[in-house]
């Protein structure tokens, strides 16, 4: 700086360079506050829930549709003609084997079995006295003191005597039958529907339906397999693997009743492609009757290793599924998965993971674009069983 002729003013380096300081300065605390912007600007890594991909052997199920049958339905009519004396059960309850259920009046068939006990007793004397005479007429013969055509003819009223009495006795036999046949019993144990056939109405043997008693322990339970499943659930029955099938009601969770395969239909049904199997299920406390729809779980395959990951895992972009893999960096990569059947709360993975991966099970919608950072939380790929659930696996 100078004064007015020019001369240089004392102090004038000292202004400049505490000018270039204070300008420094300016400029430095610019570039922090730039810079601690930015920094403030940075979001923090998404949290996220990660689990690795498990390896191990499962089983395979696949779900059908069955209907629930009795072993024995019996449509019961009478034996013999006559009207009701008496209804001896109440529709609907369970019966054993040989409980009384209906009895027609027995009055006339007791007339008849003692008329035919009668005709038995009348037969066998009459055998008595021809069995005498004809005796005798051997000896008459040996003295020569009757012909021969009259021993022959005793000896014919001595077979004709007998064949009486096995007459006689057959009509017994019949008129015993008949009269057992008006207590009309119950031929398998079950429950009984209901009496359509009333106090003192008519019932004609053979014709008239009283009721119909159906077994209800063991139950059996059909269901169609289409052709491929049949095929793997086959290999399986081969290997002796799995006969068990899985059976739930409509309204139950999951699958807590077990059955066991007991029939495979020959052949194929040409009109549906499918094979018909038959399950035997336990119902001793009768939850099941005769007639109602289940739910049908019956393993088709077994995988040695398998890749399993949660469902929760997968997400969709139109057909195609994919995953979210955390790498060793710890940011996201996208993965096109193929999967196949699932396993409880898991799902195979048949490509697209290896073992080991890391896989985003929770928070994938914090995940916006591949390459992302995230701050990985490890978790079980299983969830825990909830207590007093069915492990089905």
């Amino acid at each position: 700086m100078e004064n007015i002729n020019g001369a240089p003013v004392a102090g004038a380096g000292l202004y400049w360079g505490l000018a270039t300081l204070l300008v420094a300065g300016l400029l430095l605390l610019a570039g922090c506050d730039a810079r601690g912007e930015a920094e403030a600007a940075a979001p923090p890594a998404a949290q996220v829930d990660v689990a690795r991909v498990l390896v191990e052997p499962v089983t395979l199920w696949e779900t059908f549709t069955g209907r629930v049958e009795a072993p024995q339905t019996v449509q019961l009519r009478p034996r013999v003609t006559g009207y009701i004396d008496e209804v001896a059960f109440q529709e609907g309850e369970l019966v054993e084997a040989g409980a009384l259920l209906f009895r027609i009046d027995p009055r006339p068939y007791e007339a008849r079995a003692r008329a035919a006990r009668a005709a038995v007793t009348q037969a066998r004397s009459q055998r008595q006295l021809a069995e005498g005479e004809a005796g005798r007429a051997r000896k008459l013969l040996d003295a020569r003191a009757i012909s021969r055509e009259e021993y022959d003819q005793r000896q014919a009223a001595l077979l004709n005597a007998r064949a009486l009495v096995d007459e006689a006795e057959a009509a017994l036999v019949s008129a015993e039958l008949d009269l057992r046949y008006t207590r009309i019993t119950a031929p398998v144990a079950g429950r009984a529907g209901r009496a359509l056939v009333t106090k003192g109405n008519l019932a004609n043997a053979d014709q008239t339906l009283l009721t119909t008693v159906v077994s209800v322990n063991p139950l059996h339970v059909y269901f169609d397999s289409n052709e491929s499943d049949a095929q793997g659930a086959q290999g399986l029955m081969e290997q002796g693997k799995s006969a068990k099938v899985r059976v739930g009601l409509s309204g139950e969770t999951g699958f807590p009743h077990q059955g066991e395969l007991d029939f495979v239909d020959n052949q194929l049904n040409p009109d549906t492609g499918t094979l018909r199997y038959r399950a035997v299920l336990p119902n001793p406390d009768g939850i099941f009757r005769p007639g109602q729809f289940a739910r049908v779980e019956m393993a088709v395959a077994h995988l040695d290793q398998a890749l399993l990951i949660n469902r929760k895992a997968v997400l969709a972009d139109q057909d195609r599924r994919f995953v979210y893999v955390v790498g060793d960096d710890n940011k996201v990569a996208r993965r096109a998965v193929v999967t196949g059947r699932e396993v409880d709360d898991l799902i195979v993975v048949r490509q697209g993971l290896e073992s080991g991966d890391r896989v985003i099970v929770n928070g994938t919608q914090k995940v916006f674009a591949p390459g992302q950072p995230v701050a990985p939380n490890p978790i079980a790929m299983r969830e825990p069983a909830v207590e007093g659930e069915v492990a089905h696996r």
